[in-house]
Formats: structure tokens, sequence, C-alpha cells
């Protein structure tokens, strides 16, 4: 789809809910590792060689835990940074006269005809962060999240490899 002469406002209303819950569910994982962490080191002083296997192994779980909140985090902010850099330049993709489902999600046959508009801009150009970004977003809309994941990882890849920051 050519992108849209004037920016659309961005959708969406309040964010603090959505934040608020974010952080909720941080620090009750940060309170359920601190747990964890500390059940891992009592099994470590036990001074056992099966407490201290198991111990070494439960405190690993924290870890890996707290690498998993920071990355989920990070990609959920540089996804939302991309967003809204899209959205100001009014390139994100408008799916509001699209045909939808009882359940809100679009009509296979639109996604995949608005999908392969926006296929068509990529093979042009698929160094542009924008392309793959839009690119993401169709895949999204078509119902091929492990595609859209991969995508936008390759669009924040880009954004960070491009020229100013605001990937010019």
């Amino acid at each position: 789809m050519p992108a849209d002469p004037k920016p659309k406002k961005p959708r969406g209303g309040d964010a603090r809910p959505t934040i608020w819950m974010i952080g909720f569910f941080v620090v009750a994982l940060c309170v359920y590792f601190v747990i964890l962490g500390k059940r891992a080191i009592d099994l470590i002083a036990e001074g056992t060689a099966v407490g201290i296997v198991l111990g070494l192994a439960v405190l690993f779980l924290p870890l890996l835990g707290v690498w998993m909140v920071v990355s989920t985090l990070r990609s959920g902010i540089e996804h939302q940074k991309l967003a809204r850099i899209i959205s100001e330049q009014g390139r994100e993709l408008d799916v509001s006269d699209l045909p939808r489902r009882p359940s809100g999600r679009i009509e296979r046959d639109a996604a995949d005809t608005l999908f392969a508009q926006v296929k068509q801009e990529w093979e042009a150009d698929p160094t542009d962060w924008r392309n793959t970004y839009r690119i993401a977003r169709a895949y999204d809309y078509a119902g091929d999240r492990g595609r859209a994941r991969q995508m936008m990882k390759r669009a924040c890849e880009q954004f960070r490899e491009s020229s100013d920051g605001r990937g010019a």
C-alpha cells in the first residue's frame, strides 16, 4: 500500500493501565526470582553433593528469568519506538477498511492481499527498516506470528544500523 499523505493520530488511549500491569508482573517475577535464588543458596549451603548440584541448577533459573524479562522489555520498547516513528511518518499499514471476522481478526483473503502489496514494497528495498517493519506487521495480520517476529527483529537491527538513530 502506498504511504498515506498525512500521518494518522496514534491509536490507543491511556497506556498507564498497561504499564502498571507490566510493572506489577516484573515486580512479582523479581520477588519470585529472589525466593528461588534464596532456596538455591540454601540447597548449596547444605553441603551435600545432591544439594550443591540442585542448588546450582535452581540458581540458574532466576538468572535465566532475569535475562528473559530484560530482553522482552527491551524488545517491546524498541518495537514501540519503531511503531511511533512509522506512525509519525504516516507509513503505518491502514487496516481500518479491511473486512473482519466476528473475533476482530482481519479476514484471511484481505490479509493475504495486504501482505502481497507490502511484500512488493519490501522486495523493492529489503534494506529499509520501514519496509521490513511493514512486512512484519503484514505477516502478523496474515497470522504468521513466527515470521512476523523474525522480520520485526530484522527491522530493529536495520533501524539500529541506520545512519542517524531515527532510521533515516
